[in-house]
């Protein structure tokens, strides 16, 4: 399963590291990002391997879209969560480039015609 969370990164936390049963190296970093939403979410996902070299392309306070693969797993009766993300976007500087002001030029809405079209109809005898 492959969503796309985006928000603003909030918190980078420490790298992880370890050796495998198979004595294999591994490292992971877990990062948070608080969503933009009405009701704002911090959702804590990671990154394994190399790509924990990617999160240092990023600061704080930016606003970044996460690609994520999300598996639960049980071990002993109890159920664990992994978001671990495997593509990782900066959005700060294409969302600057994306918005426009709004100024009436782009409003759709012109006072005038509906004025115009108010009084074209006073004469009519219809209820609505």
């Amino acid at each position: 399963m492959a969503i796309e969370i985006s928000g603003k990164l909030s918190q980078i936390l420490p790298i992880q590291s370890g050796s495998g049963r198979t004595g294999t190296d591994w490292k992971k970093q877990e990062f948070i990002i608080e969503t933009e939403d009405q009701f704002p979410k911090k959702v804590c996902m990671n990154l394994w391997g190399d790509k924990v070299e990617e999160l240092k392309n990023f600061t704080i306070g930016q606003t970044i879209k996460a690609s994520v693969n999300i598996e639960s797993r049980e071990f002993n009766g109890r159920w664990y969560t992994d978001i671990r993300a495997w593509k990782l976007e900066n959005l700060s500087q294409e969302t600057a480039n994306k918005t426009a002001p709004v100024t009436s030029s782009n409003n759709p809405v012109n006072p005038e015609y509906f004025n115009s079209l108010v009084s074209e109809n006073e004469g009519d005898d219809l209820p609505f």
